[in-house]
C-alpha cells in the first residue's frame, strides 16, 4: 500500500477537522467587545481541540516517517483512529455551548481518550508489521507521554463528577504536555 497516500488522506481528514470546528465558532451578536463574554466557552473549546488535532497530526507525521509498509491491519487502525478524531468537532461544540457542563465535558474527554488509545493501536500494529528494532518501534519505545495522557483523560472524565472544570483542566495539562517542547528525536537509524 502507498503510505503517501495514506498519509495525504490522514492530512485531509485532519484538515476537514479543523475547518468543521473553526465553522462552528459563532460571531458575537454585536460590534461591543462584551459581545465576546458569552462565547468564551465556546473558543476555549476550540483551542483545546485545535491543539489536540495539531498533537494528533504531528504525532501521526512523525511515525508515519518511520513507516516502510502497511498492511491491512495498520490501515484499518488508521481509519479507527481518524474516527474518532472525527467526532471531536461534535464533543467541542456540544461542551462549548453547555458551558462545560459535566456531560459534555464528559464526553469529550471520552472522545479524546478513545483517540489516544486508538493512536496507541496504530502505533502497535505498525510496531507488528515492522518488528520491535524496526525505526518504529524504535520511536515508540522512546515515547512516554501516551500513557500519561490516557491515564489523565479517565481521571479527568471522573473530575467531571465532582466540577467539570476540573476535567477540562486536565484535559488541557495533555495538551499542554504534549505541545511542551523536548529534546528532538536523534536521526532514525536508516
Amino acid at each position: 500500500m502507498d503510505i503517501k497516500r495514506i498519509e495525504m488522506f490522514s492530512d485531509g481528514v485532519m484538515a476537514i477537522i479543523l475547518t468543521l470546528m473553526v465553522l462552528s465558532l459563532q460571531r458575537p451578536a454585536s460590534y461591543e467587545l462584551s459581545a465576546l463574554r458569552p462565547l468564551l466557552p465556546l473558543f476555549l473549546s476550540y483551542v483545546l481541540s485545535y491543539a489536540t488535532i495539531c498533537v494528533a497530526w504531528n504525532s501521526h507525521h512523525q511515525l508515519f516517517q518511520c513507516v516502510v509498509k502497511l498492511d491491512p491491519k495498520s490501515l484499518w487502525a488508521n481509519l479507527h483512529l481518524l474516527f474518532w478524531l472525527s467526532l471531536l468537532p461534535f464533543a467541542t461544540a456540544w461542551m462549548g455551548e453547555g458551558r462545560f457542563a459535566r456531560w459534555p465535558t464528559i464526553l469529550y474527554g471520552f472522545v479524546s481518550l478513545m483517540s489516544g488509545l486508538a493512536f496507541m493501536l496504530l502505533r502497535k500494529s505498525l510496531i507488528r508489521s515492522h518488528g520491535p528494532r524496526s525505526d518504529v518501534g524504535w520511536l515508540v519505545e522512546r515515547a512516554r507521554t501516551e500513557g500519561f495522557s490516557t491515564g489523565l483523560y479517565a481521571l479527568g472524565m471522573g473530575l467531571c463528577f465532582i466540577h467539570p472544570w476540573l476535567g477540562f483542566g486536565l484535559y488541557a495539562v495533555v495538551a499542554v504536555a504534549w505541545v511542551v517542547p523536548r529534546p528532538r528525536l536523534p536521526k532514525l537509524r536508516r
